[in-house]
């Protein structure tokens, strides 16, 4: 296993190499081989550690680089390793087609150096065992996706997003040096064993600051609800397929981080921890879908699709530290192998979505879902394959989603056995918020792929669609199939799962009483079901009914027409539901979140204003922390930053005695602190 995760590192590096010594094609097919070998060598080890149950060190061979470069592959990592290379692979597959368009407009060579630095970095990062590794990799990380957002680097929307990304992501960084700096005692070169055992010995205020600079800190990254700014700007304007590895994978190894913080190193922490991720997490999920219901742009809706699901693992994890904080072992497990079984299922699906998206950005060259529609019949394998991530995103069984949820809602509605009646009172609370964000997630990808694939096309683009070339299909194709598999094997990967649960509860082997066959059950017995039951009901009643229309048809032929009309001929696309309209019921439901500014003007006839000549209606839709949070917080740094230039006089003198002082105010710090 040593030899498999060395050479998976290595070989991002010779990707590296060989996206900067080839060009074009043969460019593009290195990139794309060498970043689809290594991920999967690292999934593969990902793999082995979990059916092993064994960790895997890898400090013999990077020890003569620096002692603390120091790597080692644990099951919960090892989860994360799996997730990276089932959304690498394709990704890499699709991007060998999807960058062919970039040729001659921009850089091949810094997007194929950018996409294995990434997964690079990604890989470091979750297989780290020190405080000062993990901020390298983590660093990395970020500056790869800020470079790879800033791939069409010519456009205003793209540089305005890789800042926004870059700005929040180093505030998170800050707050994660100082959470590293109080659990480790100030020795960042400590190994994580080292925090463990300090951290026993820090006062519950010092764990509790800890814990909150990790939810800032990870959250940052992960784009919970207020720092989701970044998100909805970053992912629609990067490249699709590097969009389905910030939002299938960059965005998870954030929950990787707050997992590793707040159920492993920090330790079991009070309920209070659990209540705040709770909270969080339920103003993310609903927050999230109810904006992804309003957008047009596609690649948009899904990045606000995104902050939903963070916030869907984030409550999973937040119910696991209240398990904890009470005693409830098992179920605290099941919270925990639930948030892991989403992270998987929605890194598949959501990456397969954006896929999907981008495949229609290559068609039709707009991200706008009222330039499309019709285009079923134009992109059949986009559409099959988009439908299918909608409906694992929609979480309906049998696919991907249901699984994922399902065990979040058991895990939530096992609140019941909290003997303290407000802790089973924040858990009734989650559990609603998430059917509300799973009712609303259902409406919205109805949306998402009636308004763009179906009906008829609203623009010429829309018309002379085409198909996307085969290497494009086949990673989509590939994630498609899993988003089958985890919503079909749900019994056989839980298992799995459970042991990077127990390995972070610090129980042994002590697996919960996950059936391994073809139902799932709960650790407390009190529901199960069975994905192929599911699927195999769905399979019989379709048949049932393509049986009872061909039985029912009789003798008579089969005639073809348009669709009916309501009565009236001549059918266009004017007279079909709009995104906007589909939407419109959902947005007056919830005025008083989105808080829309209208505008409705008339224009009346020069000579009577009882002639109306023309009305027009306009609507915008701002982020409420945007306009009441960051405006606000923005203008106030800026007015601090011009009073602070006035310390900029030119003066030697005065530069010297500033940095006389900020000696002094460090060398008091060190003295306060030791």
């Amino acid at each position: 296993m040593q030899d498999l995760l060395f050479a998976t590192l290595a070989i991002y590096v010779l990707g590296m190499i060989s996206a900067i010594v080839l060009r074009r094609a043969a460019g593009r097919a290195a990139v794309a081989v060498f970043a689809a070998l290594g991920s999967s060598m690292g999934a593969a080890a990902g793999v082995s550690v979990l059916v092993s149950g064994r960790e895997v060190p890898l400090a013999p061979a990077l020890s003569a680089l620096h002692p603390q470069v120091q790597l080692q592959a644990d099951p919960l990592g090892a989860v994360f390793l799996v997730l990276i290379g089932l959304v690498a692979v394709p990704a890499a597959l699709y991007g060998f087609g999807y960058s062919k368009s970039y040729e001659g407009r921009y850089s091949l060579a810094a997007l194929g150096v950018v996409l294995n630095a990434l997964l690079l970095f990604l890989t470091l990062t979750v297989t780290a065992t020190s405080p000062i590794l993990f901020l390298f990799a983590w660093e990395g990380m970020t500056l790869a996706g800020f470079a790879a957002v800033l791939t069409e680097h010519d456009r205003q929307p793209t540089i305005r997003a890789a800042t926004w990304y870059v700005a929040i992501s180093h505030v998170g960084f800050l707050a994660l040096v100082v959470m590293f700096l109080v659990l480790s005692g100030g020795d960042l070169s400590a190994s994580f064993a080292d925090i463990r055992t300090n951290a026993e010995s820090l006062s519950p205020v010092a764990l509790g600051a800890a814990f909150l600079l990790a939810l800032a800190g990870f959250g940052a990254k992960a784009g919970i609800v207020p720092l989701h700014v970044w998100l909805p700007m970053a992912h629609p304007v990067a490249p699709s397929h590097i969009s389905a590895l910030l939002s299938g994978v960059v965005v998870k190894v954030a929950i990787y981080g707050f997992m590793r913080i707040s159920l492993d190193l920090a330790g079991a922490g009070p309920a209070w921890w659990g209540g705040v991720a709770l909270g969080i997490g339920a103003v993310s999920a609903i927050g999230g879908v109810l904006y992804a219901l309003m957008q047009q742009d596609l690649k948009r809706l899904l990045a606000f699709s995104t902050v939903e699901n963070v916030g869907i693992m984030l409550i999973a994890a937040g119910a696991a530290i209240v398990f904890r904080s009470y005693g409830l072992d098992e179920l605290a497990i099941l919270s925990i192998v639930a948030c892991l079984y989403h992270a998987l299922a929605h890194g598949v699906f959501k990456a397969l979505l954006f896929l999907g998206a981008g495949s229609v950005l290559h068609a039709t060259g707009s991200r706008d879902m009222e330039m499309f529609g019709g285009l079923s019949k134009r992109m059949p394998w986009t559409s099959a394959f988009f439908l299918l991530g909608a409906v694992a995103a929609a979480a309906l069984p049998p696919l991907s989603g249901f699984a994922s949820e399902w065990m979040v809602f058991q895990a939530l509605l096992g609140g019941a056995r909290i003997a303290d009646p407000e802790g089973g009172a924040v858990m009734s609370v989650a559990a609603g918020a998430l059917a509300l964000a799973g009712g609303l997630a259902a409406a919205c990808f109805v949306r998402a792929f009636g308004i763009t694939f179906l009906g008829l096309p609203r623009s010429e683009e829309s018309e002379v669609a085409h198909e996307s070339p085969r290497s494009m299909r086949a990673g989509m194709g590939l994630l498609a199939l899993g988003c089958i598999a985890l919503g079909l094997l749900p019994s056989v990967i839980v298992p799995l799962l459970a042991r990077a649960a127990t390995g972070v509860e610090g129980r042994g082997a002590a697996v919960p009483s996950m059936q391994l066959g073809l139902a799932l059950a709960t650790p407390s017995g009190l529901s199960s079901f069975s994905p192929f039951a599911l699927a195999t009901m769905l399979l019989v009643a379709a048949a049932a009914i393509g049986l009872s229309i061909r039985m029912l048809q009789g003798p008579f032929r089969t005639r073809l027409s348009v669709t009916w009309g309501c009565g009236r001929f001549g059918q266009t696309s004017r007279m079909q539901y709009t995104a906007t309209a589909f939407a419109e019921p959902l947005r007056r439901v919830f005025a008083s979140v989105y808080r829309p500014l209208e505008d409705v003007s008339v224009d009346y006839h020069p000579d009577s204003k009882y002639f109306v000549y023309r009305i027009t209606y306009a609507s915008d839709l701002r982020q409420s922390f945007a306009a009441y949070f960051y405006h606000p917080l923005l203008l106030a740094v800026r007015i601090v930053a011009m009073r602070v230039r006035r310390l900029q006089s030119g003066s030697v003198h005065a530069y010297l005695l500033y940095v006389s002082l900020t000696v002094l105010l460090v060398l008091l710090v060190a003295r306060v602190w030791h």
